[in-house]
């Protein structure tokens, strides 16, 4: 597929697209631009050509080598799952296979994206052990989650090659792909105030989390009061989403509209209220990622899509160009959610029975 397609649909010059396909470092001064290019570009099964660019600098294309890439998870192991990153690492694992790389290693390090647990660690010993488990085999790593930041700059020093798959930016420290959490919950949100819900809670975690201000922002743009009680902290499991919506149902007032961080904390909630199917009362539930199990609960759960599939493509693109010597500043590729309206979600009329109740 041809460059000049490619500019033809997105309706900007062949240079720009050129240039945002070939550089990942230009900075595009039109909002969303890159993400609609590279959209096209995948839609129309665009490869970047390697050795045109290396014969249009003069130089021969090096030999095709092998990559061994690393994958650091954060945000779940054998005790605490949160299917959209296991998902998520699907995407990659695949992702990397397919460009002729090897998976190396993949550790499950939970303790990494929990702040107050990493002042407790030694982390450059966590961090060394790491390191030398994959002998001479790292080129590169890929962080799916969130990540302290003192852990981030140590793996820095370790590696020449970071991308960061996550819903929350790390702050351009690294090349990042990301969905900004507070449009997200901005989504989610302004899709129940559309339902007619005035009061609104959130369940998930709010230390440090993009999509709990998203939350709190939607509600203060909209002229509507945050009540303390709407909220549950919780570390975005099933089993807390289950306590959580116990919880809720338990305090005077009940929010008619709830907002979950997470898909499976949602499916939790959904459960619980399934179970006490004889309710005369049942809020609409809307969550965020959209993960596989999303489309099988009962009722069907309203969500705000994440592109998994793109996350993943976008994330070694990034790191086989860094690693192949393409670019040198910080890159940030930003993409967008997709609301999906199922029936979790009803107008805030008919909150008194829905299919919990059938």
């Amino acid at each position: 597929m041809s460059i000049k397609k490619i500019a033809e649909k997105a309706g900007v010059s062949i240079s720009t697209v050129s240039r945002i396909l070939n550089r990942p470092d230009y900075k595009c001064s039109v909002p969303g631009l890159r993400e609609k290019v590279w959209s096209i570009a995948m839609e129309m099964h665009y490869v970047p050509n390697e050795a045109a660019r290396n014969l249009k600098k003069g130089t021969q294309a090096k030999e095709s080598r092998i990559w061994y890439i690393n994958v650091l998870m954060t945000r779940t192991d054998e005790s605490r799952t949160d299917p959209f990153f296991s998902e998520l690492l699907r995407v990659v694992e695949s992702e990397i296979h397919e460009h002729n790389c090897i998976l190396s290693k993949v550790w499950y390090m939970p303790v990494f994206s929990d702040d107050r647990k990493c002042r407790r660690e030694n982390l450059d010993q966590i961090i060394e052990r790491m390191y030398t488990e994959t002998e001479e085999k790292k080129d590169g790593l890929i962080i799916i989650g969130r990540c302290n930041p003192d852990v981030l700059k140590k793996l820095m020093q370790k590696y020449r090659s970071i991308v960061s798959v996550n819903r929350n930016s790390t702050n351009y420290e690294v090349d990042e792909v990301l969905c900004d959490g507070k449009k997200i919950a901005e989504t989610a949100v302004e899709h129940l105030i559309a339902l007619g819900h005035r009061s609104i809670g959130y369940v998930g975690s709010c230390i440090n989390e993009d999509r709990y201000i998203g939350y709190m922002d939607t509600l203060k743009k909209n002229n509507l009061d945050m009540i303390p009680e709407y909220v549950v902290e919780t570390d975005q499991t099933e089993r807390e989403g289950y306590e959580a919506m116990g919880q809720l149902l338990k305090t005077d007032d009940c929010p008619t509209g709830i907002y979950c961080a997470n898909d499976i904390t949602a499916v939790g909630m959904l459960k619980y209220l399934r179970r006490c199917r004889n309710l005369y009362f049942t809020p609409s539930i809307i969550a965020s990622d959209n993960i596989e199990e999303a489309q099988f609960t009962k009722p069907m759960l309203t969500t705000v899509a994440l592109p998994r599939e793109e996350m993943g493509r976008f994330a070694i693109y990034l790191l086989l160009d860094r690693m192949k010597g393409g670019h040198t500043g910080v890159v940030r590729m930003e993409l967008s959610g997709k609301l999906l309206i199922r029936n979790s979600c009803s107008h805030v009329s008919e909150s008194f029975w829905s299919d919990y109740c059938i």
